[in-house]
């Protein structure tokens, strides 16, 4: 099954850290934790504080241990397709996280989520539609849900991928019941 996964975090800099978690299966379960920051991690950002609003503080005194949170990943993830919309960024968070619980840092890997909606709309038009087609209808897509809000948290940002996704698979079968012949 399709999961769309998301991270925030202390910020955009190398020894950056996640701070929060999500993840949404296509079907709507939702799972999504806090992470308390290990010993090892200092770097921090005021900008990124102030994009997804959770303090150092907020993160110490609610957020969960690494190992307690991959657990749970390792027992329901194994095995799904996950998706995420910047599978390089969340992909290193992702990393960090096995890493700080003692798992190998590939334990789980993430494709773009962009992937999943081309795979979908590529399976709903078959033949109908060429390669190019199915990128622009994506891309569209992707133009329209542009979130207008300020403050990011990793929830609201795997559902608006999941929103998408839905978006797309849509619009194809839309487009493939007008493209089909009519009787």
């Amino acid at each position: 099954m399709r999961v769309f996964m998301d991270f925030e975090a202390s910020s955009l800099g190398k020894h950056s850290y996640p701070v929060e978690i999500a993840w949404l299966f296509e079907d709507g379960r939702a799972r999504s934790f806090l992470i308390r920051p290990e010993a090892h991690w200092t770097d921090w950002s005021a900008e990124a504080e102030a994009i997804h609003g959770l303090s150092r503080a907020q993160l110490h005194a609610e957020g969960e241990p690494a190992g307690v949170i991959v657990d749970e990943m390792l027992a329901t993830l194994s095995g799904e397709d996950l998706y995420a919309s910047s599978p390089s960024w969340d992909g290193k968070w992702l990393s960090v996280l096995l890493r700080a619980a003692g798992r190998p840092r590939h334990a789980l890997r993430l494709r773009k989520s962009d992937d999943a909606f081309v795979d979908a709309a590529s399976a709903i038009l078959g033949s109908s539609a060429s390669p190019a087609e199915i990128l622009s209808l994506v891309e569209s897509v992707i133009a329209r849900t542009k979130p207008q809000d300020l403050v990011h948290r990793a929830l609201p940002d795997a559902r608006l991928e999941l929103d998408r996704f839905n978006r797309v698979c849509l619009e194809a079968r839309a487009l493939s019941r007008q493209r089909r012949p009519s009787s």
